[in-house]
């Protein structure tokens, strides 16, 4: 199973792609990232549709949908059928939103390692 990119390595890359910054900023892994950008170009999308499109598993592809439903990079809506049941359909947030989203979580990082490097010392003062 591939994990996340770490930040380390998102700096490492001269140029890093919106995948890879979608991945590393939530913390999500690759086929995540790949899932939400699938969903951008299929939305009302099912699991089975997208299992076909992605070629991966239902419940791989499942997985990947309960994570982004968490992050707020996807919605989740219950289509009635004809013959009885309901099916639930997936669309992907939209990519102004996203980047946002994205904009939002890395200043709240950046606002913590800044607080991290300013609060350094100051529990124990040099001797």
């Amino acid at each position: 199973m591939s994990e996340a990119p770490a930040m380390s390595e998102l700096l490492d890359t001269d140029d890093p792609g919106f995948q890879q910054v979608l991945a590393c900023v939530f913390g999500i892994q690759q086929h995540e990232s790949r899932t939400y950008l699938v969903l951008l170009e299929n939305p009302e999308s099912t699991v089975a549709e997208l299992s076909d499109v992605l070629e991966r598993d239902r419940s791989n592809v499942n997985r990947s949908l309960t994570t982004l439903l968490d992050k707020g990079l996807v919605e989740r809506q219950r289509r009635l059928l004809d013959p009885g049941g309901y099916v639930y359909q997936y669309t992907a947030t939209e990519l102004p939103e996203a980047k946002s989203l994205l904009h939002d979580a890395l200043d709240q990082w950046a606002e913590i390692v800044h607080q991290s490097i300013d609060d350094y010392g100051n529990d124990h003062p040099p001797s």
